[in-house]
């Protein structure tokens, strides 16, 4: 049995996630570390009965622990505020625990040698760096009546200074909205990115719209260039790390067309689109990983994918479904690794890369669920269920 130091602050979930993470827990991790945690349940339900400061207090203990790992998360609507009966809509829990660490995300497709990209000409893994912090995750938004003017405004803190620029001249209703980033938030952001690519030895590219945004857009890539020139520049060298910058546009029909293996750095909508992009082309969103960031150097691992909602309601009529665990496991071995880093507890490393390859393995021995099994060649003759799949890893971690 392998012991812990320090626990991970552990981020439970919802829907068939919820039901995942117990399994994985149980099957793949107790049975070989005493494992310790500092546990928050962010159940959209427990969410809503602390009026969402639960999300908070996880953030920060993640801040204060180092180390965290996270289920996937509902992030609530009209219609679940129906289902769940909630007192209100609450914010998605990524982006605020992303706003307090002020984190930079990293998403890379977990391979395997029997599923190849859609993408004929990937060769190596393409990681996604999203700046997980402000834009359209933090904006505020207007529904307009009626015709009128909107305008942007700022007034400085001693009310010395006011700036106005007109939005539009509405000539009936319609919407506004207005998103923000900050100066150092941007600077972390590009920080995080060459540190990531120093440590991987892969290139690092950078896009936005700066054509058309010149102010917003703009400053992005400003600031990501001040950084690279003043902060990183030589030390990317010695590595043999290469910086490039492109428009948006023209990083996607790059993207499709080359071979992999670098560090895309993406604004944070842009990540959002792009890892969902990468996952899907490169087999499924099951098999990715994701990582938060933060200046700090806290770290919070999660699965890149939601709470699998219509398997989680064929669950609950007693179904065994076939759901996809492997983001969620590589999650937990993440945090487990990192752990072992922080606390000098190698045999914890060893045990999270051990369980990593159990699961390569069990997969290209034909052992998989059923989104893998479309895409895998040659196909396996039996679909497993997630216990199954579950299983089938533990007797070859044992």
């Amino acid at each position: 049995m392998i012991i812990m130091k320090t626990p991970i602050v552990e981020i439970d979930g919802d829907e068939m996630t919820r039901v995942l993470w117990t399994l994985v827990k149980d099957t793949l991790i107790k049975p070989f570390v005493d494992l310790k945690t500092e546990y928050y349940d962010l159940g959209l339900k427990n969410r809503d009965d602390t009026n969402d400061t639960v999300t908070a207090e996880a953030a920060y203990a993640i801040k204060r622990r180092g180390v965290g790992v996270k289920c996937a998360t509902i992030t609530s609507n009209k219609e679940r505020k129906l289902e769940y009966n909630l007192k209100r809509l609450h914010p998605s829990p990524n982006a605020t625990i992303r706003a307090i660490l002020d984190g930079t995300v990293f998403r890379k497709p977990i391979t395997v040698s029997c599923i190849k990209p859609s993408v004929s000409t990937w060769k190596k893994p393409i990681v996604i760096g999203r700046h997980a912090y402000g834009d359209v995750y933090k904006n505020a938004e207007l529904l307009i009546p009626g015709p009128g003017k909107v305008e942007l405004v700022y007034t400085g803190e001693d009310d010395s200074e006011e700036m106005r620029i007109l939005v539009a001249d509405m000539k009936g209703a319609g919407v506004a909205q207005g998103i923000y980033n900050t100066d150092e938030s941007i600077k972390n952001f590009a920080r995080s990115c060459f540190l990531y690519a120093i440590d991987e030895k892969i290139p690092v590219w950078f896009a936005t719209k700066d054509t058309i945004s010149k102010t917003y857009d703009g400053r992005f890539k400003e600031l990501f260039s001040e950084v690279y020139e003043t902060e990183f520049k030589a030390s990317c060298e010695e590595a043999g790390v290469h910086y490039f910058y492109t428009l948006i546009d023209d990083a996607v029909a790059r993207v499709v067309k080359g071979e992999g293996g670098f560090l895309w750095a993406c604004k944070n909508y842009d990540g959002d689109v792009m890892s969902d992009m990468i996952a899907s082309a490169s087999g499924s969103l099951a098999m990715m990983t994701s990582v938060l960031v933060s200046p700090s150097g806290a770290v919070e691992y999660e699965a890149a994918h939601g709470t699998v909602q219509q398997h989680y309601y064929k669950y609950l009529k007693g179904e065994k479904t076939s759901t996809n665990p492997v983001a969620l496991i590589f999650a937990w071995t993440g945090a487990l690794a990192k752990r072992g880093e922080l606390d000098n507890t190698p045999e914890l490393t060893a045990f999270a890369k051990k369980l990593e390859s159990a699961v390569l393995q069990t997969i290209e021995e034909g052992d998989m669920t059923g989104d893998l099994v479309r895409l895998a060649s040659p196909a396996p003759a039996k679909t497993h269920n997630s216990w199954e799949f579950v299983d089938a890893i533990a007797k070859r971690l044992a």
